[in-house]
């Protein structure tokens, strides 16, 4: 086939800059041969009840055991800190550095760099070309691999960056010491996320549930053995983080060899080819959630610069824990939206589409007001689960306020970033959270908490407009966006890439 085909970009049309909800006709405007009827337009009450019960059957069937396992793998992180904690205040700050700065910077970019297969997979089997999910998992695997050897050089040389930014030496050579002991863990990353992506997109999310429960359980075992029972300490922490990672990643990629035959037909070459163009995708993906990630994290770093840094650290790194169990919350339904977005525009249903996004975007908030309540109420006691020390759970009391704040804003948000992944805006939610978020919002949180010596409420103030901002600017985007244009969009790039990765197969 010609090389004009080749050279096109892995989302776009030769027009690079068209973004959400334009069209140039052609190609574009021929939907998949499987499209199944859209909705009716909805005009009345009851309408409009019939759909939310039927989008809300459809988000959580797909959300519910996504959700479940992603909270279960968030828990192999929490759950360390909890163990932890009860060691003692230093090793306390020392892990919560190493897990919600060093992990979380390379957890956040492998998540990114998986994303892309949220895109593809998805829009792909939306329109009936479910062979070609295993060679996109596999073209993932091979970029995410290359990206974790690199990212071994950030655990290796943890506790010199961390000293550069300003960590004390205490805090910071101990965290380095616990994240090369972690690596290992690091790899199996590389292959759960795409795993994750491939089944998400089919809907087979029970397994992910039920496999994401079995390692949690396994993990607190491991825990108890190791630090209480064997007096391990850190060592023990570290292996059973290790080895929790590793069982995910083995057992999600035996269900999927076994009995996911029609996206997994073996490994092929094919998946060698073309990486450049999925690299650029899958670097949009993950640029547009590292900037998300790593933003919260700046928080955690920023503290350790205050006085009384080890309390700090800690009180901040406790109350983004908390954040972080609903965030996974929303990590879920985010992969939920996206797998319904780029379903419904793959299989050419732009008004389902609409639908799925009100809905989910009104039961998102829902769940943020709940969690909110809940913090409130018990704000001077969740913070014993983490630690004994009275200082430490005074400090989490204090500033338990910004926390719910903070967990009603982030019900929004990532479920507005997986809108975005599922219509392959990657690029463009990019450029807005680098402008809302480092342009804006850190700059606001250094004034409020170092010049104005408002400390971590003003940190975390600043960094809260920042979110704010985001969030409606990314609401305007959606709101101006033209669905039926989407959907022809999906279509021709199903059509364009499934189209050429057959070609490609036949010769």
């Amino acid at each position: 086939m010609g090389t004009e085909t080749m050279e096109q970009p892995l989302l776009q049309q030769a027009d690079e800059e068209k973004g959400p909800g334009r069209s140039d006709g052609g190609e574009a405007e021929r939907v998949s041969e499987t499209k199944v009827e859209d909705y009716p337009p909805v005009r009345e009450a009851r309408e409009a009840w019939e759909v939310l019960v039927a989008e809300s059957k459809k988000l959580w069937s797909i959300g519910a055991p996504i959700t479940f396992n992603v909270l279960c793998l968030y828990g192999f992180s929490s759950i360390t800190q909890m163990f932890v904690g009860h060691i003692g205040n230093l090793e306390l700050s020392a892990v919560a550095i190493a897990l919600n700065v060093v992990y979380l910077f390379n957890f956040g970019f492998l998540l990114g760099m998986g994303s892309a297969l949220e895109t593809l997979c998805g829009q792909a089997f939306g329109a009936g070309r479910v062979e070609m999910l295993g060679v996109y998992m596999q073209r993932s695997w091979i970029i995410l691999v290359a990206s974790s050897i690199v990212l071994c050089l950030l655990y290796i040389f943890a506790t010199p960056a961390l000293k550069l930014i300003g960590q004390e030496d205490d805090i910071a050579d101990l965290a380095g010491k616990f994240t090369i002991s972690i690596i290992p863990q690091l790899f199996s990353i590389a292959f759960i996320f795409p795993a994750q992506k491939f089944l998400q997109a089919q809907s087979k999310v029970l397994v992910m549930a039920w496999i994401g429960l079995l390692a949690l359980l396994l993990h607190v075992g491991m825990l108890v053995l190791f630090i209480f029972v064997f007096d391990w300490g850190l060592g023990g922490a570290a292996a059973a983080f290790n080895i929790s990672g590793w069982v995910v990643s083995l057992a999600q990629i035996a269900y999927i060899v076994g009995w996911c035959k029609d996206g997994w037909t073996g490994l092929s070459w094919s998946a060698f080819r073309d990486l450049w163009a999925f690299v650029r995708l899958s670097f949009a993906s993950a640029v547009m959630l590292c900037l998300e990630i790593w933003y919260m994290m700046i928080l955690t770093v920023l503290s350790g610069h205050l006085t009384n840094a080890e309390v700090a650290v800690g009180s901040i790194s406790i109350c983004m824990n908390i954040n972080g169990w609903e965030g996974m919350v929303f990590i879920g339904l985010n992969a939920a939206i996206s797998v319904r977005v780029s379903n419904e525009l793959g299989a050419g249903r732009p008004r389902a589409t609409k639908y799925a996004v009100i809905v989910i975007l009104l039961e998102s908030l829902a769940i943020g007001l709940i969690c909110m309540v809940v913090v409130l109420a018990t704000r001077n006691y969740f913070s014993i689960i983490f630690t004994s020390d009275k200082e430490m759970q005074r400090a989490v009391a204090n500033i338990a306020y910004l926390l719910g704040i903070t967990m009603v804003l982030n019900s929004i948000q990532p479920i507005i970033s997986g809108i975005a992944v599922g219509g392959g805006w990657q690029g463009l939610v990019a450029y807005i959270n680098l402008g809302c978020y480092y342009g804006f919002g850190l700059p606001l949180g250094f004034v409020l908490g170092f010049l104005l010596h408002l400390g971590v409420k003003g940190i975390w103030v600043g960094m809260l407009g920042g979110t704010l901002l985001q969030t409606l600017v990314l609401f305007f985007v959606i709101w101006k966006t033209d669905w039926s244009a989407e959907a022809s969009q999906a279509a021709a790039r199903v059509q364009l890439w499934g189209g050429q990765e057959a070609e490609k197969a036949q010769t």
